[in-house]
């Protein structure tokens, strides 16, 4: 048994970027980019007024005659002479030869003549070029999460495709005899299976589209069977139930028989102790808990990092952070523990129900509080640990 810090640096150490494609803008959102995005050109590419108002080549009189108007888009030029101004619009191109921009509620003005009511610095209101950006200069670096912003800023550089990291495909199997659909009548000894539906969802809210579900009965051949074919066609392969010791958990032994390479088996926390990481050639592999609050105990602090990672993210972990806890909480034992929590205004409130089993503690939570090997007890009022649950 292993602790958790050393089971997130063998997830680290061994979850890598795979492929990647380039692809239109509007089909990259969530994405991270496989390489530094490189402006071609300035942004803004002209001197441009950032407010409406009137573009003045400046003098020390406060009285200007105005000689025209430009608008966004126009592509006239001006040439102001000193004490001459024109009607300008956000946007639009400012003269060569104007040096400031006045905003129109600081003026009067008629058809001929305008009126400064302010004091005016060279250079007020105009956006110079290359203000946001230089031509060949990095606009995104590799890594980079593409959010609805980003492809916005990409778009306003004239960029239409980018180069990113495909995201994994995915495979969810779901183990044992007493698990049935929702829609089936419920006989004694039989259960709805809940995990694959849960993981399905939590990797959806995370944009991950390539996904397969599959079911296997507490059968040793067809476990190997289903699980061999999976290795061999899908980047990752999370499994639910069936690793721990009992007679009837048979997922650990196939696992063996096809090679998997076992690089570690549970892990000194509650819940999810007995969890597996595995690799086979470029697929990994996890296999959760059967219980459910384990299974996504597990999936948050394990399984998103590497998917991330995957994916081509340059940070990958779960936002973390202290926060002062409202609540009490005696830990039994010597392992570290996830505590399901609500987190608000710097505070955490430790949630009620903290079994293994149970969902309804969890669907109310949006935070776990971290509790260390060494730590036994938090007091109203302790700085505790919190790391914080992706918002969907």
């Amino acid at each position: 048994m292993i602790r958790i810090q050393e089971a997130k640096s063998w997830v680290e150490r061994t979850a890598k970027s795979g492929a990647t494609q380039r692809v239109s803008l509007q089909h990259c959102t969530n994405h991270y980019l496989a390489c530094d995005v490189i402006s071609s050109i300035n942004m803004p590419p002209f001197r441009q007024s950032a407010m409406d108002g009137y573009a003045l080549n400046t003098q020390p009189s406060n009285v200007y005659t105005l000689i025209g108007e430009v608008k966004a888009g126009d592509e006239i030029q001006y040439q102001l002479q000193k004490g001459q101004a024109v009607r300008i619009f956000t946007g639009a191109p400012v003269p060569d030869t104007a040096n400031a921009v006045v905003i129109q509620e600081k003026v009067t003005a008629n058809e001929q003549l305008l009126t400064i009511h302010s004091e005016i610095q060279v250079n007020d209101n105009i956006r110079g070029v290359a203000e946001q950006i230089k031509a060949g200069d990095i606009a995104l670096k590799k890594g980079t999460k593409i959010t609805p912003a980003g492809i916005g800023y990409l778009a306003s550089l004239g960029i239409a495709e980018v180069d990113v990291f495909k995201r994994p495909s995915i495979a969810i199997v779901t183990t044992g005899n007493e698990l049935v659909e929702a829609d089936t009548p419920l006989s004694h000894g039989k259960i709805y299976e809940s995990n694959s539906k849960m993981l399905l969802t939590a990797l959806q809210s995370l944009d991950y589209k390539e996904i397969s579900l599959f079911k296997v009965v507490d059968n040793y051949n067809k476990t190997v069977q289903i699980l061999k074919e999976l290795l061999s066609n899908y980047d990752l392969v999370l499994i639910t139930g069936g690793i721990s010791v009992g007679d009837y958990d048979f997922v650990g032994r196939a696992l063996q028989e096809l090679s998997v390479k076992e690089l570690f088996y549970k892990v000194n926390q509650k819940p999810g102790k007995p969890l597996y990481f595995g690799k086979k050639a470029n697929t990994l592999v996890f296999a959760l808990p059967g219980n459910p609050a384990a299974a996504l105990s597990c999936f948050y602090i394990y399984v998103y990092p590497a998917l991330e990672i995957m994916s081509g993210a340059s940070h990958f972990s779960l936002l973390q952070t202290t926060a002062t806890s409202v609540s009490e909480f005696i830990k039994k034992g010597d392992r570290a523990q996830f505590l399901k929590a609500f987190f608000e205004n710097n505070q955490v409130t430790i949630l009620e129900g903290q079994s293994s089993s149970m969902l309804q503690t969890f669907a109310l939570a949006n935070a776990l509080v971290f509790v260390e090997e060494d730590k036994y007890r938090i007091a109203h009022g302790d700085e505790v640990t919190v790391l914080h649950l992706p918002k969907y």
